[in-house]
């Protein structure tokens, strides 16, 4: 029985890919271990969507070399985005496998591990999850075709292609049976989903009132371009039995020169009603977005136009990026690249802007009740972590802490009571 470590960089849709691999390698005669010392091989799915990407993949790559003498082969991303690049970067590195190579990734482990047992396909519906058991992601599509001058992501993973809904329901029951009662839907632009499905093929919207009926305690929505979606779809969110009210809504910025020069398909008005409706609708909801800022011909008026649009908004979580010059992509070539301590000294000013906002939405949640999932015992704090609709998954938000002088299942459902507010986090009350 040989040994397979499996390390997984990047966002949560590699993860799943991740989890396909790690059921992929238990095919054959292999086991997955954590210690790297135990490893005959390392598997290092890779992320390249920006530089800084790129530089922890190859960091990465050093590090397991210096622990191991183990077989490293490096997927994803990166080698699919550049394999000469890579290549070049990771001289440590046995094997390389892009991404365009996946559907026969089963037969090229089988032969460069050697395997006894020839190792199945990759296959959705078997997963081995790298989440708690009670929590998962379920990947709703592939690639994108929104061609964003700031992003790679097309070049790397392809044009958008929706997954059939016979194919989706069917994962998302083989992870209810497994226990999984938080669901968090993941696209590249995922209320898209299925407009490549020809005219009478499902969408988004079909969907989600599929998932809503097959009982899972919560489904979060990730990455909903504001210019997809409509009033029917919001009135759908707001009555749904478990879709909750949390819409993470990437904007990028809010100049309307500044989204036509990055091809983005919205305006700062659609932007501002979309918001509008969400919250008459809805007036629990949970505004998260991210920005970047430094992108080609940013003005001082654009940025403060972005200022001024967050301060008015109030988002709840916010993400700054500074703008990330790619190969390919149509920004590489504008004029009027920003200096790195523009871009530096404008996402400080964003995210202190937005710490204050953020301790003002913590504070406003003082003695409101909500009922999550317990997610952890904070050992330093001594206190256990909860999550509800206010905060989401893989540490991308703030967290909610408790005491409890009775020991609590981790994944089980609680209540609490908001009793305190800080910068970023809140402090809660066990009611039951």
């Amino acid at each position: 029985m040989k040994n397979i470590v499996l390390v997984s960089l990047g966002c949560a849709k590699n993860l799943v890919d991740s989890e396909m691999i790690l059921a992929l390698v238990t095919s054959g005669d292999f086991q997955i271990v954590s210690d790297l010392k135990e490893a005959d091989c390392v598997l290092l799915n890779t992320c390249a969507f920006i530089l800084t990407a790129r530089e922890e993949a190859i960091r990465e790559c050093k590090a397991i070399r210096k622990k191991t003498k183990a077989k490293i082969v490096v997927l994803g991303c990166y080698p699919e985005r550049s394999l000469e690049e890579v290549r070049e970067a990771m001289p440590e590195a046995d094997l390389f496998v892009p991404i365009r190579d996946y559907p026969r990734l089963h037969s090229i482990l089988t032969s460069f591990l050697s395997s006894e047992k020839p190792l199945s396909p990759l296959d959705p519906l078997k997963r081995i999850l790298a989440t708690p058991s009670w929590s998962a992601y379920l990947r709703i599509s592939e690639g994108c075709d929104n061609f964003c001058a700031f992003c790679a992501i097309p070049y790397i993973r392809g044009r958008f292609r929706s997954r059939t809904l016979d194919s989706l329901l069917e994962e998302a029951k083989m992870l209810k049976e497994k226990g999984v009662k938080e669901l968090s839907i993941v696209s590249q632009d995922t209320a898209h989903y299925g407009v490549d499905l020809g005219k009478d093929g499902p969408r988004f919207l079909d969907l989600l009132k599929a998932l809503d009926e097959m009982g899972f305690y919560s489904i979060r929505l990730f990455y909903l371009y504001p210019n997809e979606l409509n009033h029917e779809i919001i009135d759908f969110i707001a009555q749904s039995k478990s879709i909750a009210h949390y819409f993470d809504l990437p904007i990028q910025c809010a100049s309307d020169s500044l989204l036509l020069k990055m091809n983005r398909h919205d305006s700062v008005e659609n932007m501002r009603e979309l918001i509008s409706y969400i919250l008459k609708v809805m007036p629990d909801a949970v505004l998260r977005t991210t920005l970047i800022v430094g992108f080609p011909g940013e003005t001082e008026e654009d940025f403060h136009n972005t200022l001024d649009f967050i301060k008015e908004i109030r988002f709840h979580h916010l993400g700054c990026f500074r703008y990330s010059r790619e190969e390919g992509t149509r920004a590489y070539d504008m004029p009027d690249q920003i200096s790195e301590d523009v871009m530096r000294a404008r996402e400080l000013e964003i995210m202190g802007t937005q710490l204050q906002i953020a301790a003002e939405r913590c504070r406003e949640m003082v003695d409101k009740e909500v009922e999550g999932i317990v997610t952890g015992y904070d050992n330093h704090r001594h206190q256990y972590t909860f999550r509800c609709y206010w905060n989401a998954p893989g540490e991308i938000d703030a967290n909610i802490y408790f005491s409890s002088p009775l020991p609590i299942e981790i994944g089980s459902i609680h209540k609490l009571k908001i009793i305190n507010g800080f910068v970023r986090d809140l402090a809660g009350q066990l009611i039951e």
